[in-house]
């Protein structure tokens, strides 16, 4: 079982790989950058098609790079609160006019946060990582802690066009996230968040908690994407595409 599922990995890095490759902007910013643009996620996107889209958990622009693909024009307006990984996004969109990065968290509480830093940089989060997180993707402890810049997401931004996309990946600050964005909600009209089925984080809420946020606020849950699932076959996490109702 284990040999057919590094098989199964390694033909799915293959196939990613030719893909990118067949790309300009994506091929470029792997090759110069590193940075592997997160092609999963092309099915939401050409599903929702936006104007806008706000990336919350931005990291080195593997997301946003998907968007910039399939929508040159698209707006961006990314978080990211690590320095080296929003430096590597500056980077990636040097010369971009409608791409827009802030080196900062999204939270309901202003100021200056303690972010908890894994040795997985991308699995930084403002909640401690738990032991669970670590067992399931060994390598991902926690390190030490770094003050970060954070604020209400009113606090970032002002008119948008439409339609609008939030994308929310925030290693189990989920939904104080959503919490810090609420009365922005009624101007997005797709949300697209990771959520785990499983506590990863201290203090973390699940994805049935996030649906049913979103439930109470005029959202659908509309799709699950991009599951991953522990060495026993339990569901881990996975992509909830919302639209407004």
């Amino acid at each position: 079982m284990a040999i057919w599922h590094a098989m199964k990995q390694l033909r799915r890095k293959s196939g990613k790989l030719v893909l990118l490759l067949k790309r300009p902007r994506a091929r470029a910013a792997l090759l110069k950058q590193r940075v592997a643009a997160a092609l999963e996620h092309d099915a939401v996107l050409g599903s929702v098609r936006p104007a806008c889209v706000i990336d919350i958990g931005a990291n080195k622009g593997q997301f946003s790079l998907a968007v910039r693909e399939k929508f040159p024009q698209a707006v961006i307006v990314a978080f990211e609160p690590l320095p080296a990984a929003a430096a590597t996004y500056r980077s990636v969109f040097a010369g971009d006019p409608a791409v827009i990065l802030h080196e900062a968290a999204i939270s309901g509480q202003r100021g200056v946060l303690e972010l908890h830093l894994s040795r997985q940089p991308d699995s930084s989060s403002l909640l401690p990582i738990s032991r669970l997180q670590s067992e399931v993707f060994p390598g991902t402890e926690e390190v030490g802690v770094l003050g970060v810049p954070a604020g209400p997401l009113s606090d970032f931004v002002g008119a948008l066009p439409s339609p609008v996309m939030l994308k929310i990946d925030v290693q189990g600050f989920e939904l104080e996230v959503l919490k810090a964005s609420e009365d922005l909600l009624p101007r997005f009209d797709h949300i697209y968040v990771e959520a785990s089925f499983v506590p990863l984080y201290e203090g973390q809420a699940l994805a049935a908690e996030v649906i049913a946020f979103l439930q109470g606020r005029n959202f659908r849950l509309k799709g699950l994407y991009n599951a991953s699932f522990d060495a026993s076959g339990i569901s881990v996490q996975a992509d909830l595409l919302f639209g407004r109702i």
